[in-house]
């Protein structure tokens, strides 16, 4: 099991989260059983509110949203939830999704390998 921590905001410019979420595709598919948890301002990244700018080709946030739905484990720190991202109290796009420290704490126990982006 390999668990991925992301902390950048989505759209900031950079390759980061778009590289994150590639690999986490990359490893899913490959059969390694994926779980992401997104904590500070990446939780805006579970936020249906969040609107691809135009500098990008890729929405980041269809992408979290499609591996979702394929099976990789997606959970976004609740505390963050209010303190995090460009859109602090919004909801993510399934409540379900809304965490605690203690499921990481168990995630990076139970995982093999733990990445942070």
């Amino acid at each position: 099991m390999t668990t991925l921590i992301f902390n950048h905001q989505p759209y900031d410019g950079s390759d980061v989260t778009w590289n994150a979420l590639r690999l986490a595709k990359t490893l899913f598919k490959s059969g390694e059983k994926v779980n992401v948890f997104l904590m500070n301002d990446a939780v805006d990244l579970a936020r249906e509110i969040v609107a691809m700018p135009e500098s990008y080709d890729h929405d980041l946030v269809a992408m979290l949203k499609k591996l979702y739905e394929e099976g990789v484990a997606v959970q976004a720190c609740g505390t963050c939830n209010a303190r995090c991202g460009l859109f602090k109290n919004q909801p993510y796009f399934d409540e379900s999704v809304s965490s605690t420290m203690q499921v990481l704490a168990d995630w990076v126990i139970a995982s093999d390998k733990v990445l942070t982006f």
